[in-house]
């Protein structure tokens, strides 16, 4: 194998000359590197480099090659995005139209001993999709961009969270393979357990280049078989592992990987070597039919587990960018804050190993959809195949992983086909049906059976027939999507829903404040060109009028926007867990972002956690205690019993004790149970607020409540590289959030949204703060905050 990594020039008519290109890569980044355009994640910058996706560009690489008596050598393309002609020393070796694929092209006649020279020429991927738009006829699309005419990253063509920087570029790595007699084209275990013993099925595919008697040989955990291939290039070896260590998911057990190495060998001679770690596990999703709908739970190693996910969308607009610790640092914010499953959204990528890799490491749970998101997708020729070889491709890759659980057909599509005024536009039109439907599941059950398929994301469950059916986004049954909060809803309406499962719900907040700063001058046009959503800033202040009444200036803005997004998914969450085990599962929308902007993340375009991350820690703890209407709900995912003994007070906010009710229940692992709350304990008045642990509840929203201006003693210490803030409260604070990063860009907190009856103290804990830095500053507003410094 030769890594074909550079160096590499780019080309393009828009240049008056070649630049360095690295590969991967993508022309914004080669550009940007270049000095040829400014970062298009800052001001408005997005917009002057609209032309670059209009453009046509070429990528090209002079290498020297030896002849070695290899009887086969192969270009192999892990990914070319995306309209794209690969010509090696003159010679067309093949065209390309799908970014979610590899390419293998036969290079051995077009190789010339010593110099060469690879060229990869990209397409306008718009003239392409407008092309076969005209030709297929036109299809409805959410956002009024050509994604769904090409087999390409969707949001690379915006959303309303994500900037429009349409990529071209060889985006995965490229190398020349050169073999002899035979290579393992697919190896794809299928893992299962049955009766505590595991079981390990190695479907293999060989490609040859001679007519030679093969072995393949699977080994794992000291345990060994092989097959041969004599008039075939397909085996099955199949292994057995008595009671093998299992993989459990993060928060039941401890996610152990065993090594699988299998080779290929003719006359003794080894020939291709492929090695992954697997899981056993066993994983099966339950939908039974009940009295109030039906069932949909994820049941792993016969444990049903209650969901505790976040929506994940491309870490970043340059795909090319992200490597093994990007994932990881990312993936620790999710585990952080209580997660187990990622759902990996449709309108992104089919993430690198290393992503699949750290998941399986920590325990994580994957949702993973196809690459279909918020429009129709038509069926026909050449989109088709396209999709067909793509989906083979990913599921057989993919087999390996324990954490990836499920795969999904489509994000919103069927809903959008049932509500969104689609069937007019589209008349007797494909729209994706067939592929959700028919070709996807029928894939998954040919190449993997041990993993569930679910068509859509909301799907209600049940054959697809047309309008009649059960509505796709009923909640009673299977995955539904609650959206009308945030776009039409105040956020208390979640209480209004009784779901089987939440696979997205979501509240806007702008990005931390260093973020912002860096990205978009905090205020103005820039600014505003880091809000995608159409109506955004208009939502976001009807969430503020609602609760607050009326806000002046941007840092109260800031500031209670983001206590407005943490408060709607605490509430949304705790009550969805409250309903357990009807409801088993919720995914907030979303984990990250792909650039700075305002939008619906726990964590920002910079790695910056908002308020909402600490507030989904905190709703997603193992043990939960939250107040719903007229109860105290206790929730229990831990593998222990829960026995819970402490009082539930009305206090008012002066930290008087105006009545009490003790709670004494044992809660089972994996259960929950529901207090009603006595009459006695009475209902709290504007100045006064119910408490039990951590749990609060308060009877108003906040403008009608009689807060007291707020007054505190806060001092600033440090300790070793910390600095400790310790604020003692002389009366009630609500909400308490100390924003470090206004200190200094690197600086971190391990708390935010802390509440304080009078005579109550805290301690922050801040890190990254250089010794230079004014500790004072982080004592006072607008650093320090919390609500009722404003409307006290």
């Amino acid at each position: 194998m030769t890594a074909l990594d550079g160096p590499w020039t780019m080309h393009g008519d828009a240049l008056d000359g070649p630049v360095p290109a690295t590969v991967p890569g993508c022309v914004h980044t080669d550009l940007l590197a270049a000095g040829r355009i400014d970062d298009p994640f800052v001001g408005e910058n997005e917009a002057k480099t609209a032309w670059i996706g209009r453009s046509e560009w070429a990528y090209q690489l002079d290498f020297a090659w030896s002849e070695a008596g290899d009887q086969r050598a192969d270009l192999v393309c892990a990914g070319l995005d995306t309209v794209a002609t690969v010509i090696l020393n003159g010679v067309t070796l093949g065209d390309t139209r799908n970014m979610h694929r590899s390419y293998r092209f036969d290079a051995r006649a077009a190789l010339r001993d010593g110099p060469n020279r690879l060229e990869v020429r990209f397409g306008d991927v718009y003239r392409y999709t407008d092309e076969l738009r005209e030709q297929l006829g036109d299809r409805p699309n959410s956002y009024p961009e050509p994604f769904n005419f090409v087999r390409k990253m969707a949001c690379n063509f915006g959303w309303d969270w994500g900037p429009t920087l349409v990529t071209a570029g060889i985006w995965r790595p490229i190398e020349l393979q050169t073999w002899s007699v035979a290579r393992l084209a697919e190896v794809r275990p299928l893992v299962t357990l049955r009766d505590g013993v595991g079981v390990v099925e190695v479907h293999v595919r060989a490609d040859r280049a001679a007519d030679a008697p093969l072995t393949v040989t699977a080994a794992v955990g000291g345990h060994r078989a092989e097959v041969q291939l004599i008039d075939s290039d397909q085996g099955l070896v199949r292994l057995e592992v008595p009671d093998p260590a299992r993989w459990w998911p993060r928060g039941y057990g401890e996610p152990t990987l065993h090594d699988l190495t299998v080779t290929l060998a003719a006359d003794g001679r080894e020939l291709d070597v492929w090695q992954r770690r697997i899981g056993f596990r066993d994983i099966r999703l339950d939908t039974t039919p009940d009295a109030s709908g039906s069932a949909f739970t994820l049941v792993v190693n016969d444990v049903p587990v209650f969901v505790r996910g976040v929506n994940w969308i491309p870490e970043d607009a340059f795909v090319t960018r992200l490597d093994r610790s990007r994932y990881a640092d990312r993936l620790a914010d999710a585990c952080a804050a209580n997660v187990n499953l990622i759902r990996v959204w449709g309108g992104g990528i089919y993430e690198s190993e290393g992503f699949y890799d750290v998941c399986d490491e920590l325990g994580l749970l994957v949702e993973q959809d196809f690459l279909f998101a918020c429009a129709a997708y038509p069926e026909e020729e050449p989109l088709r195949s396209e999709v067909e070889a793509e989906a083979r491709e990913q599921v057989a890759r993919l087999t390996p992983h324990p954490s990836l659980v499920m795969w999904v057909g489509n994000n919103e599509n069927v809903w959008g086909w049932r509500d969104w005024g689609w069937q007019a536009d589209l008349g007797d039109r494909t729209w994706g049906s067939g592929y959700y439907f028919e070709l996807l599941p029928s894939i998954v059950a040919d190449l993997d059976p041990t993993r569930p398929y679910w068509p859509a994301s909301p799907y209600s469950g049940g054959p697809f027939t047309g309008a009649t059916d059960r509505h796709p986004n009923d909640p009673a049954y299977g995955s539904t999507h609650i959206w009308d909060v945030w776009n039409t809803h105040d956020y208390t309406h979640y209480r209004s829903y009784k779901p089987r499962f939440v696979a997205e719900f979501g509240f806007q907040a702008p990005a931390a404040y260093s973020t912002l700063e860096r990205a978009a001058a905090l205020s103005g046009s820039a600014l505003a060109a880091h809000q995608k959503a159409g109506g955004g800033d208009g939502k976001l202040q009807r969430a503020l009028d609602e609760h607050f009444g009326e806000v002046h200036g941007f840092d109260d803005w800031h500031y209670l926007t983001q206590v407005n997004q943490a408060r709607a998914i605490q509430l949304g969450v705790e009550w969805f867990r409250s309903l357990r085990p009807y409801c088993m599962g919720t995914i907030v929308w979303q984990l990250n972002d792909c650039w700075p902007v305002v939008s619906w993340s726990a964590v920002d375009g910079d790695g910056r956690r908002k308020p909402l991350w600490y507030a989904l820690r905190r709703s997603y703890a193992d043990r939960l205690l939250t107040f719903q209407p007229g109860v105290l709900a206790a929730v229990n995912e831990s593998p222990a019993e829960w026995a819970l003994r402490l009082p539930v007070r009305r206090m008012s906010f002066a930290g008087e004790q105006l009545a009490s009710f003790d709670v004494d229940v044992v809660v089972p692992a994996g259960g929950s149970v529901t207090i009603p709350l006595p009459g006695s304990l009475g209902e709290p008045g504007p100045d006064e607020c119910l408490v039990a642990g951590n749990a609060w509840w308060f009877s108003r929203r906040d403008k009608e409540l009689a807060y007291p201006p707020a007054a505190y003693e806060a001092t600033a210490s440090r300790v070793e590289d910390d600095v400790l803030v310790t604020v003692i409260a002389e009366t009630f604070l609500r909400d308490l959030c100390l924003f470090a990063d206004r200190v200094d860009p690197a600086a971190t907190v391990d708390e935010q949204l802390v509440t304080l009856l009078p005579g109550d103290s805290f301690t922050f804990r801040v890190s990254g703060l250089p010794l230079d830095a004014p500790l004072a500053a982080l004592t006072a507003a607008p650093v320090l905050r919390c609500v009722n410094d404003r409307l006290g």
